[in-house]
């Protein structure tokens, strides 16, 4: 069997909703039936077959080919609810990558729009390139970002990383932007480059762990430098992955305490 391939054809001018195309929601259907699935855009729906050519036949190894740039990050909801399989993407995704996804794997050549991951509770996701703003994050109206499952940035993320993050590890090899991990519940954040201002506002617990002195306000308590045993069995969990935090072995941390104006029970650890 050959993996499923979607190749864009089209110069997208709306966003496409692509949450129907999932190892999921494929498993079992024919050729024919993929090709009519309709697809929101915009305010219409449009027939599968009319924005990608198809080929291949194994439904739990999933490509979308948007090398071209026709897509223009403009293919969200890719990954959606997913429980299985796997997804490949050549290009950029849009917003919502990975959503609510429970299981299975993502892998993104390119760059990805805002709020991907949010709501993934299992799996793992792994963007090579940028990620845009509210990674890991919650959407609107929800209470809780990230749920569980593992991100690997290979380049820099947007503001607010894991606002919200209930559970998980994001682990970011470029920088990220203003106020990460915002208002964080739970959960584990590596930035091995530079944060912007405001880091840690809100924080109620969890842990974020940073490789350059960030600039921290009022309301973040320094508690002094510590050599934490844990953080080996950590980095050790994180020998397999591909990702440059692969290769870390370090104990030896600054930790800042806070918010402290939020319950302040989360945690800061800057690597000397």
């Amino acid at each position: 069997m050959a993996p499923l391939v979607f190749t864009l054809k089209t110069r997208l001018r709306q966003r496409v909703d692509l949450s129907p195309l999932t190892p999921d929601h494929l498993a079992g259907k024919s050729a024919s039936e993929i090709a009519a699935i309709e697809l929101q855009s915009g305010n219409q729906k449009i027939r599968t077959d009319a924005l990608f050519d198809i080929a291949g036949d194994d439904a739990s190894d999933i490509v979308i080919n948007n090398g071209t740039g026709n897509g223009n990050g403009k293919l969200d909801f890719i990954g959606s609810k997913m429980q299985s399989g796997s997804i490949t993407v050549h290009g950029a995704a849009g917003s919502y990558l990975g959503f609510q996804m429970k299981k299975g794997t993502i892998t993104v050549h390119g760059d990805a729009d805002a709020f991907a991951a949010s709501g993934m509770a299992g799996g793992t996701l792994h963007i090579h390139g940028n990620a845009g703003d509210f990674l890991a994050s919650a959407i609107p109206g929800d209470k809780k970002g990230m749920k569980g499952g593992i991100v690997l940035i290979t380049g820099n993320a947007g503001d607010r990383v894991g606002d919200q993050m209930r559970r998980g590890i994001v682990l970011i090899e470029g920088n990220a932007g203003a106020y990460c991990a915002s208002r964080m519940l739970a959960g584990t954040i590596g930035v091995l480059g530079s944060v912007g201002e405001y880091v840690g506002f809100g924080m109620r617990r969890g842990t974020l762990l940073l490789f350059s002195q960030p600039k921290l306000h009022a309301t973040i308590q320094d508690c002094g430098s510590h050599t934490l045993p844990f953080l080996s069995l950590m980095f050790k969990s994180f020998k397999a992955l591909p990702s440059k935090f692969a290769n870390i072995d370090r104990n030896r941390v600054q930790r800042f305490a806070g918010d402290l104006a939020n319950d302040g029970k989360g945690e800061i650890l800057v690597f000397a």
